[in-house]
């Protein structure tokens, strides 16, 4: 049957080499794509260093300026202005006005890493924000 086709119609067998060679270039897209840095979302300076315990920023035993990790728990409802940050050992109130961003657009329940100052806010410690990173 193949003798009866025209070379014009006759099947071509594949180049398996070709094939190859495009199968490991998608693949090596795929791993450069997929298994870049982590994308986080910066709100204001970077959080630097590794997290520090709330419990550590209560106790007044925290530098000049604290990296904290855990869950947003509860946030302003008007403007997101501030928002409280739980981890296993304590809750803290986040205050973002004087860094000059707003938590709005983050989900509660997120998981949440603060860079600031820790202070006071009446006859409550609270952090002030430099940065949130989501």
């Amino acid at each position: 049957m193949l003798a009866s086709l025209s070379p014009r119609h006759r099947p071509r067998p594949m180049k398996t080499l070709s094939w190859l060679r495009h199968l490991a270039v998608l693949l090596c897209l795929g791993l450069v794509c997929g298994c870049g840095a982590k994308n986080d979302r910066v709100l204001g300076k970077a959080p630097q260093g590794g997290p520090r315990k709330v419990c550590l920023v209560l106790g007044g035993e925290a530098p000049a300026q604290v990296v904290m990790r855990g869950t947003m728990i509860e946030k302003c409802p008007v403007a997101g202005c501030w928002f409280r940050l739980q981890d296993p050992s304590g809750t803290i109130k986040v205050d973002t006005k004087a860094a000059g961003f707003v938590v709005s657009r983050i989900p509660v329940g997120a998981t949440v890493t603060v860079g600031g100052k820790p202070g006071w806010d009446g006859s409550e410690t609270v952090l002030k924000a430099t940065g949130v990173s989501y």
